[in-house]
């Protein structure tokens, strides 16, 4: 698995998006400056979040985006799933399942590949937005440099 720069900005609106949960909506300009994204790309990454139904957008003067669910109850794993696609290294586990069935010679390697995405799977399943947050946060108070993060 490569996390890609749509995937890596898509974490870092929605982690934006997660520190104001339940206070407000962020602009795309919003997002794009605290975060230092580029807008445009930023706009398309925000409609793959929309069509996933992890961002909710308002339209109107005080309108933006928000998190359609707590950010406890979005992971990494989901995002990353919609932005860039599966987990696996290659394909996705039940294509790498049919290769370890089909393939005679070298279906260790599948075996191998599956565990993998196994256990990237794992730990981005049960890593949410607010964990990243907290622990965000943690790193922020242990340099000195607390900021104040809401969710």
């Amino acid at each position: 698995m490569k996390l890609t720069k749509r995937g890596e900005y898509g974490l870092r609106a929605l982690l934006a998006l997660a520190m104001v949960h339940g206070q407000r909506t962020l602009s795309l300009r919003e997002i794009s400056s605290k975060e230092n994204l580029p807008t445009k790309f930023l706009e398309q990454i925000m409609m793959v979040l929309k069509r996933s139904n992890l961002v909710e957008s308002v339209k109107g003067k005080h309108g933006g985006y928000s998190l359609s669910r707590s950010p406890e109850k979005i992971t990494v794993g989901e995002v990353i799933r919609a932005v860039d696609g599966p987990l696996a290294p290659i394909a996705n586990a039940r294509e790498i399942q049919k290769q370890i069935q089909k393939v005679d010679r070298h279906a260790g390697l599948y075996v191998i590949l599956l565990d993998v995405r196994n256990a990237i799977s794992e730990i981005l399943d049960h890593k949410s937005l607010a964990d990243i947050c907290n622990q965000s946060l943690e790193i922020a108070r242990s340099k000195g440099t607390e900021q104040m993060y809401y969710i």
